[in-house]
């Protein structure tokens, strides 16, 4: 029988409760300095502890994942901690296309790909000496939001780079993409697409609450203006969101065009759980600055599922528990190809 694995960390929790309630095995990839936390749960069947995420890559671990006849769920953790050759290394199967996330990590490729799929997608600028308007600095991969800054001039961005430099967050200006600055409400929109029949599922926003960006707010002007320390954008946690009814056609429409465009560039395509990230502006025109290719942590919100997710099923249907679903009937179809790489 097939079982459903991922790594301790981000959305592991609502992937094997999801597993679970699907009647699946579970398994947990758990640094040890965190067993405490997930023994608290019992969905959780079997522990297979390690020093570091890393060690999913051993021919020990893989032998246990192989024996339990194993499908790796992957999340932002292994995004962090892993590098592309190694995530296309893994000799687990993974769910959903392990070759789309290159082009999660990669900003140009990202790019290339939300341009593809004709999304509104803020300019990006190539180099710190073209800033001549406001602009948002972001790390390459799945950092959390940590090492962002805004800056509106090149000193100002030299200022704040120099102190990420200091700090050991960066290296250098290629661990940064520059990219305009798009303000409105945050919004990031969760998706889940079956090439088992072939059909997209919108399943859910949310909104991430942001350290310690968030609290400048509060801050009086004179006081932000005096301090030479560089704002955090570290996501913190996620809270629900519901869209005007009147928005939802757009949603389902810049949904399906990543699919297509995702099967045009990284075939076989955008498999399984994605998420679409942005900004509603003035308008309710929708700005995308970045996409996730799978399973994102706001989804956490909706274990019990979602204003949207309780539309398309009459049961709490969690991401957790579709990637699970999807699992088990392509299981029993003999199709699990179609859904792992």
């Amino acid at each position: 029988m097939t079982s459903i694995a991922t790594l301790g960390s981000h959305c592991a929790l609502q992937v094997l409760k999801g597993a679970k309630d699907e009647g699946l095995k579970t398994l947990l990839v758990c640094e040890k300095r965190r067993e405490s936390l997930y023994r608290r749960f019992n969905f959780i069947d079997e522990f297979i502890l390690v020093d570091s995420f890393v060690d999913v890559l051993d021919q020990k671990i893989s032998s246990v994942l192989e024996q339990n006849n194993s499908i790796l769920i992957p999340h932002g953790t292994l995004i962090a901690q892993m590098n592309t050759e190694q995530i296309e290394s893994i000799k687990t199967p993974v769910f959903g296309n392990k070759m789309i996330l290159k082009w999660e990590a990669d900003r140009k490729l990202k790019e290339q790909l939300m341009h593809e799929a004709k999304l509104d997608v803020p300019k990006s600028i190539a180099s710190p000496s073209e800033i001549n308007t406001l602009v948002i600095a972001k790390r390459h991969g799945a950092a959390g939001g940590k090492g962002y800054f805004l800056a509106t001039s090149e000193q100002e961005y030299n200022k704040k780079r120099d102190k990420l430099i200091e700090q050991g967050i960066i290296n250098s200006d290629s661990d940064l993409y520059i990219q305009e600055y798009a303000s409105g409400v945050l919004a990031y929109l969760q998706y889940f697409y079956s090439p088992l029949n072939e059909k997209l599922e919108f399943f859910g926003v949310d909104k991430r609450h942001e350290s310690d960006i968030e609290a400048l707010a509060r801050i009086p002007a004179e006081v932000q203006m005096n301090s030479d320390k560089v704002p955090s954008f570290n996501v913190i946690a996620n809270s629900p969101l519901v869209l005007r009814e009147s928005l939802l056609d757009e949603v389902y429409s810049m949904g399906e065009r990543f699919v297509e465009a995702s099967k045009k560039l990284v075939s076989p395509g955008m498999n399984g759980p994605f998420c679409i990230e942005g900004v509603y502006d003035e308008n309710a025109t929708f700005k995308t600055f970045e996409f996730s290719a799978r399973i994102v942590a706001g989804t956490n919100l909706y274990i019990d599922g979602s204003p949207y997710s309780t539309l398309l099923y009459d049961e709490p249907m969690s991401m957790g528990r579709r990637i699970a679903r999807e699992v088990k009937l392509a299981s029993e179809g003999n199709q699990l190809d179609k859904i792992t790489t």
